[in-house]
């Protein structure tokens, strides 16, 4: 055995000691750090030759990497949708890398029960009834992946063709409607064969970005054929959601199948006043969700679900002798792009044991809270403009003077440099944007103080 892998051996408890106390430190000063950091060019250094054990590597990090790392588990960090990693969570991540179990196969271990019972509580947390099943995936991009590669096949289905077996070519052009896709349909639709042409995007609401229901009925009335359907159950500029129930009545008159991204915005589930909104997502034929942003457990951390668990199969089957057969209960690899994975479930599963559905519904509440204060101190300044109402946890806004890109820009990069948040840039309506989206544990309302403090400053300048 190597030396340093030895030694390491030899003192894993104190070195497992030493890390729990760098980790404590860099989250005891999680409120105060940068929560973006502007890259700097690092110098690159030879692969080392002989190592220099844990201890080693934990200086080395330190010193040429950590000071570069920014606080995006933080409070203010409002950038892309982040959640953070609950106290609970953060121990069950711990957990997973120590047992390192592979839950894609249930041949050896009983986390691939763990991670059913969570899926299942996940389900039951978001209004999913029993016909549909799920996986853990990486994130809602793989998740949005692993839904529309189900409704290829389903596509297939209705054209008499095993598209699994035979490829995307055998099943010919196919039409995907939605209103305001988010950019990984497009990425997915790439990805598997279909193309990016596939997407037809259907005119809004007036003022909205919620899908106008009765253009998409016009448009699948001129269709000669089944389609995919993919609506959104929040959209990241304004988390504006379809009308998922009067889409879903459609399909007594047309043929498609309902895909819902559902990716933060199907928390809303979890909170009465906010429900209505998702009402009609049991309706879906394959759901997204995204669990590192508003469950707020570590990264990578997704779910899908879908009714057509047999059509999963038929796609991502991996017949194999060493992996045993598939049975009545198929296992994890034969029903996601992956063979093995880390058991992304556990980190879940601890913050959904340590806090119910009631401690995640007061965050889901809080963050809101916080969004819609931030958006009346916004819509209350002279050197902002509100874009849209806040609906949810995003707050989407511009300068009040007239904006260029380039102003945005500049924008986004002196935002970061502060280091009191950090925003990013988008466009609603033609117009360049900010965007601030509340999904972190940790945020209370001195959190809102100081972010508006930070933006009245940058816009000074």
């Amino acid at each position: 055995m190597d030396p340093k892998l030895a030694e390491d051996l030899n003192s894993l408890p104190d070195l497992l000691d030493v890390t729990s106390k760098v980790a404590g430190e860099a989250l005891a000063g999680l409120a105060e750090r940068a929560a973006a950091v502007p890259p700097v060019a690092v110098v690159p250094v030879p692969l080392p030759a002989e190592g220099a054990g844990t201890r080693g590597a934990l200086e080395a990090f330190s010193q040429r990497w950590e000071p570069g790392f920014a606080a995006s588990a933080g409070p203010r960090y409002l950038g892309f949708v982040t959640g953070g990693a609950t106290p609970a969570a953060l121990a069950g991540d711990w957990l997973t890398a120590a047992y390192d179990q592979n839950p894609a196969s249930g041949m050896d271990s009983s986390a691939q029960d763990l991670e059913r019972e969570t899926v299942g509580w996940l389900a039951e947390l978001f209004g999913l009834g029993p016909e549909f099943s799920g996986a853990f995936v990486t994130g809602a991009t793989m998740s949005t992946v692993t839904g529309l590669a189900i409704a290829r096949e389903w596509l297939g289905e209705r054209a008499g063709v095993h598209v699994s077996e035979e490829g995307a070519a055998a099943l010919g052009p196919v039409t995907v409607l939605s209103g305001s896709p988010h950019s990984s349909v497009l990425k997915a639709l790439s990805f598997l064969g279909m193309g990016r042409s596939a997407l037809l995007k259907v005119p809004l609401l007036p003022g909205r970005e919620a899908v106008d229901v009765a253009k998409l009925a016009e448009v699948l009335e001129t269709l000669d054929g089944p389609a995919v359907v993919v609506a959104n159950a929040g959209t990241v500029n304004t988390v504006d959601f379809d009308d998922l129930r009067a889409i879903a009545a459609l399909k007594q008159r047309y043929d498609f199948w309902l895909h819902v991204d559902a990716a933060f915005g199907g928390f809303a589930a979890l909170v009465p006043e906010h429900a209505a909104l998702t009402a009609g997502l049991d309706q879906a034929d394959s759901v997204v969700v995204d669990l590192h942003k508003w469950l707020n457990v570590p990264y990578d951390s997704a779910v899908q679900f879908t009714r057509r668990r047999d059509l999963q199969l038929r796609v991502f089957a991996n017949n194999a002798a060493y992996l045993g057969e598939i049975g009545a209960t198929p296992d994890f690899l034969h029903l996601t792009p992956e063979n093995s994975r880390r058991l992304r479930a556990l980190p879940a599963w601890f913050s959904l044991v340590a806090y119910g559905r009631a401690g995640h519904r007061e965050i889901v509440e809080r963050c809101v809270a916080l969004a819609r204060d931030l958006g009346a101190r916004i819509d209350g300044s002279p050197r902002w403009h509100l874009l849209a109402p806040v609906r949810l946890n995003v707050v989407c806004f511009t300068p009040a003077a007239e904006v260029t890109q380039d102003r945005i820009d500049a924008l986004v990069q002196a935002i970061a440099e502060d280091g009191t948040t950090f925003l990013t840039p988008t466009v609603y309506d033609g117009r360049p944007a900010l965007r601030a989206a509340f999904s972190n544990w940790r945020t209370t309302p001195a959190d809102v103080d100081r972010v508006f403090a930070a933006l009245e400053r940058v816009a000074g300048d």
